[in-house]
């Protein structure tokens, strides 16, 4: 199967004044073909560094794609830099300014001179109508790989990526297969623990498993590779079965399920309502759940009264209660439900602007597991 590269280009995204969400889209797109992608990096509107990385990518892969950089200013230098990387001169394409024309005409407006540039490509290259946009884009072959530029803007390089490079790249690498992903989460035991348990799957080749740790959940992937969606989803049932003896309700669910959701179907289920009080957590445990409070100041007394009180008052059936406090670095739970009391403290070792979230989903996971526990 082929491999690739995403090269993002924008000083822009480097200094953190927009956020990059072309790379995910692209890569989701490569996934569902079955190409395996295995670097993304975002390089600054310099041609020498641009250059650069696209000279080291296509030594190493079949694809390189970038995206940016394709704007009518003197700022945008992709397709300088996609020139001299692969040792070729720019041309000026006469059919690809009439398009640039053309699309700036559908606003009433004629073209300035400087987006003339926008019809410039590498001598040799494909260039690739862009519909939506100004800004075309084109291909370059070489005898190992192509180099594939896409406009920066995401609706124009969505719009591009799926009409006219995924075609083109079905029929250039006679792309058959593709790669099916499924993320179970888990929660109440750490990362090296999860590993443990299952790292002997952790070498598997197809389908693959790995770990992603997030505060206070782990999350499973197992990503499998096939010609077909069904077969792709039978490899995954399988390693799936065997995650799942093996870590049994450390597993709270799979792909887009979430944590706060599958506790409250538990609550729901037994026909029972549910109260929140949190104390230190900026309001996330009561973005989470339907009913919670969550009163001003810290904790005056003990977290198990406070929790009581909300529960009367609410007149609820379950009362779960949260606080912290970040000088000791600690997370105080409270649990009430038809069935008694429960509560404790534990210590978070880990950075303390993560501690609220932390305790969050540490809390939504104790009352999910004493609910299913509950006959």
């Amino acid at each position: 199967m082929p491999t690739a590269e995403i090269i993002t280009i924008g000083t822009e995204i480097l200094l953190g004044e927009i956020v990059d969400t072309n790379t995910r889209h692209i890569a989701l797109t490569l996934r569902n073909l079955g190409v395996d992608l295995y670097r993304t990096g975002t390089i600054g509107d310099n041609v020498e560094r641009i250059a650069t990385a696209i000279r080291e990518s296509v030594q190493r892969n079949d694809i390189v794609i970038t995206t940016g950089g394709l704007g009518p200013t003197v700022d945008d230098p992709t397709r300088i830099a996609v020139a001299r990387a692969l040792g070729v001169e720019t041309e000026f394409r006469e059919e690809l300014w009439q398009q640039v024309t053309d699309a700036v005409a559908r606003y009433g407006r004629k073209p300035a001179e400087n987006q003339k540039r926008q019809a410039v490509v590498p001598v040799g290259a494909i260039g690739v109508k862009n519909p939506v946009g100004t800004a075309p884009a084109f291909i370059v072959e070489t005898q190992r790989s192509v180099v594939i530029s896409l406009p920066g803007v995401p609706n124009e390089m969505e719009y591009i990526l799926h009409e006219s490079i995924v075609p083109y790249l079905q029929k250039r690498y006679d792309l058959r297969q593709l790669i099916k992903v499924r993320v179970l989460h888990c929660a109440g035991l750490g990362e090296g623990n999860i590993d443990e348990k299952i790292g002997d799957l952790e070498l598997l080749a197809n389908p693959t498993v790995g770990l992603a740790a997030h505060t206070g959940i782990v999350d499973v992937r197992i990503a499998a590779k096939a010609e077909t969606e069904d077969q792709a989803a039978a490899l995954i049932d399988g390693i799936e079965k065997e995650l799942r003896s093996r870590l049994g309700k450390v597993i709270f669910g799979a792909d887009d399920e979430r944590l706060e959701s599958v506790a409250l179907v538990a609550v729901a289920q037994r026909g029972w309502s549910l109260i929140g009080i949190e104390f230190g957590l900026d309001g996330l445990l009561a973005g989470k759940l339907p009913r919670a409070i969550a009163p001003p100041g810290n904790l005056m007394s003990s977290l198990l009264e406070a929790t009581r009180a909300a529960r009367a008052e609410a007149g609820a059936d379950v009362a779960l209660g949260v606080a912290i406090s970040e000088t000791e670095r600690t997370a105080e739970m409270a649990l009430i439900t038809p069935h008694g009391e429960k509560s404790h403290r534990v210590t978070f070792g880990g950075p303390p602007k993560s501690l609220a979230r932390w305790a969050t989903n540490l809390a939504l996971n104790w009352l999910r597991t004493n609910i299913e526990e509950t006959s």
